[in-house]
């Protein structure tokens, strides 16, 4: 004669078997998509890009503009083909609105720090614009892009204002 299974054990299999169901029906278009990565989570995956990131001062947008100094973290960087290390500022909106709303305002703020403003460089995937006197490395430049649109997850919403030109 099988005996049925009761107790404990029971229960844990009963819940196991449930959540384990319950997983089966979860589609990936019902899970939340990605939120964008703090500066800390940026750092470590331009670390693992090649990029050395030093001298992080959060609160640092290079210039006085209050509205983009809560955003801000300065921080200097190299690697890649980017031999000479350079100061760099990252924006880090709250959501694509804010990053719509203020982003065109970091241009006028780097007016504050650019010392040749034909060599400006920027990198904007939202909720993000990263900005610092260049020449940047093209492999530079475009590894800050890959990781800052990788970094933004939902947060880009597909835009991505390339970068380059003059503030």
């Amino acid at each position: 004669m099988s005996r049925l299974v009761t107790g404990r054990p029971a229960l844990l299999l009963a819940v196991l078997v449930a959540l384990s169901l319950a997983a089966c029906g979860t589609k990936v278009g019902d899970l939340p998509a990605p939120s964008p990565a703090n500066f800390p989570s940026i750092a470590s995956l331009l670390g693992d890009a090649g990029i050395t990131v030093t001298d992080q001062v959060s609160g640092d947008a290079g210039c006085k503009d209050s509205n983009l100094v809560p955003t801000a973290i300065g921080f200097t960087a190299s690697g890649l083909d980017q031999l000479a290390p350079v100061r760099i500022h990252i924006y880090i909106f709250a959501d694509a609105a804010t990053w719509s709303r203020l982003s065109s305002s970091v241009s006028n703020c780097a007016l504050s720090f650019v010392t040749d403003p034909e060599t400006y460089e920027s990198v904007d995937p939202s909720p993000y614009v990263l900005a610092g006197q260049g020449p940047w490395g093209t492999k530079f430049r475009d590894t800050l892009r890959q990781v800052l649109t990788t970094a933004a997850g939902d947060g880009g919403n597909g835009s991505d204002g390339g970068g380059g030109g003059n503030p």
